[in-house]
């Protein structure tokens, strides 16, 4: 039984990669547009492997991305102005297809989540 999890959970996995056309290596840098769950809270971002500047409603933020493995990473805001902003804020990459990944986010030591799906746009 427990062989038999695992491999279905290759399987998940393998799947989740192979269906799309955008390897994720290529998530850790370019232009993305994401969406929050909401459909209405939109932002743009630019992203190298380790700096995200983010634009939301005319407002730019630049972040420190540290990433946790392939699917992982972490915001923090580069110049923090209240407590909140220098809380890291962890980004599960929860699926990929084609050029759009999905993600759950939250605040360490939050109960706030937040899902949504980002676009690379170029």
């Amino acid at each position: 039984m427990r062989y038999f999890a695992i491999i279905i959970l290759f399987l998940a996995t393998a799947s989740c990669l192979t269906n799309s056309n955008i390897h994720v290596d290529e998530l850790k840098y370019g232009s993305f547009e994401t969406t929050l769950e909401d459909k209405e809270t939109i932002s743009y971002a630019i992203r190298n492997d380790s700096i995200q500047i983010e634009d939301f409603n005319g407002i730019k933020d630049t972040f420190n991305i540290k990433w946790i493995d392939q699917f992982e990473y972490v915001l923090v805001k580069k110049n923090p102005k209240t407590m909140l902003d220098s809380t890291p804020f962890h980004v599960k990459i929860t699926g990929i297809k084609n050029n759009t990944y999905t993600f759950n986010a939250y605040y360490k030591g939050s109960n706030f989540k937040q899902k949504g799906t980002a676009v690379k746009l170029n």
